[in-house]
């Protein structure tokens, strides 16, 4: 854990709201973004950030879907946190798109959505092509975001030593491609805390958006389906 690392400044998480910007950027471009065709139906499950749903991933999924991926929500909901029936639930549910289409499966993860993508790589690495992440905290220090200590209040846990230990582990990359988008603009999570250590497999690719913007920006867009086609 580097304790060098903090969170963003104050100038930056009040610079968030831009994400309205970029959320209409994506609803007005959207239609005229260019269509490739090259996913040749392989599915990519979207999981959304902590405290969100598959609403705000549909402008990505149906972005994708121009492109002959097919696209799915996570279909559970608000995100509030891990859990071991939602773990078992999101096993089954990649295992079951591999089988469905007959291809491994892309995971798309947006900041807490992107632990969780992480993870379904480093356990179902038979079933998984890839992993994306976008500004995703899974590196650097857990207190590097202003989410952080919210999540530790509305779950009632403390932080341990153990819980330490297990965030640097996790830190490491699964076993199969993995991409990780980040945005020295993000004023919620550090970028240095969304960052991939680097392999024969892994890459980091930086984009210029908000936090909240990842899933609605058209440029965030392009570079993940650029990512997918990798």
């Amino acid at each position: 854990m580097d304790k060098s690392i903090k969170k963003p400044s104050l100038l930056l998480l009040a610079l968030e709201n831009r994400a309205i910007i970029e959320l209409g950027a994506g609803l007005v471009s959207s239609p005229f973004l260019k269509q490739q065709n090259s996913g040749n139906g392989r599915a990519v499950l979207v999981i959304p950030g902590f405290g969100a749903g598959d609403l705000t991933t549909l402008l990505l999924r149906r972005y994708l879907n121009k492109q002959g991926y097919k696209a799915f929500g996570w279909g559970m909901g608000i995100n509030q946190g891990t859990s071991a029936a939602i773990k078992e639930q999101l096993y089954r549910r990649v295992k079951q798109l591999h089988l469905q289409t007959g291809q491994k499966v892309s995971v798309i993860g947006w900041s807490l959505g992107g632990v969780f993508a992480r993870e379904l790589g480093r356990k179902l690495e038979d079933d998984v092509h890839s992993v994306i992440t976008m500004g995703t905290p899974f590196t650097g220090n857990p207190y590097g975001n202003h989410l952080f200590q919210l999540s530790l209040i509305l779950s009632g846990k403390a932080f341990t030593q153990k819980d330490a230990d297990a965030f640097d582990r996790r830190a490491e990359p699964p076993p199969v491609k993995s991409i990780a988008i980040h945005s020295r603009c993000d004023g919620v999570v550090s970028w240095q805390c969304s960052l991939e250590k680097e392999t024969d497999h892994t890459r980091n690719i930086e984009v210029s958006t908000s936090h909240f913007g990842y899933p609605f920006n058209p440029n965030v867009f392009r570079v993940v389906a650029a990512a997918l086609e990798e």
